[in-house]
């Protein structure tokens, strides 16, 4: 397929199978977040695969709360995505340029993820509603944990949403 096509293929999945998920298929997409692009080659990031059978269910219930996420019980693995300090370089750069790079970056890397995960098949959706505080509690961190992201084999594969078009994202000059 070609690049587009994967594009497209990828989409949230909130419907996933019991079936397990490979580890070395999480070990994939993991290969595509360690060739991510960063600011001055920072890698701001650590993913952190969870799918302790122990573990698992109560990390799904800090994703599910005031109604959200309903969804995440059947799901598989799930995966943190921990914010590390970025190098020097880049620290200085998003100071200076009032920006803050890691944040950048680490969307740049959980795409990453979810594109291999689409090649090979798989559904994933990013969460950003989750009881941070529990979460890094469970995981033994004090660093921030922006995103997580759900990983299984789709149970149904949702419609393309409509898009915008493309006189309304994209000029020339202007």
């Amino acid at each position: 397929m070609n690049f587009l096509e994967l594009v497209n293929k990828r989409k949230s999945i909130r419907s996933y199978t019991h079936e397990p998920v490979d580890r070395a298929l999480i070990a994939q997409c993991m290969e595509a977040v360690r060739l991510a692009p960063s600011a001055c080659n920072s890698q701001p990031w650590k993913f952190i695969a969870i799918d302790d059978p122990e573990l698992l269910p109560e990390i799904k219930k800090a994703t599910s709360s005031m109604g959200m996420n309903k969804w995440i019980h059947d799901v598989p693995v799930i995966i943190a995505v921990v914010m590390e300090r970025g190098n020097f370089t880049s620290q200085l750069g998003g100071l200076i340029k009032q920006k803050d790079y890691a944040n950048y970056d680490i969307g740049i890397a959980v795409e990453h993820f979810c594109l291999q995960a689409a090649e090979l098949d798989l559904g994933t959706c990013i969460i950003g509603w989750f009881d941070e505080k529990k979460v890094k509690k469970l995981l033994g961190t004090g660093k921030q944990i922006p995103l997580l992201i759900a990983v299984g084999h789709p149970e149904k594969t949702p419609e393309s949403r409509p898009r915008k078009s493309m006189n309304d994202i994209f000029s020339w000059n202007e």
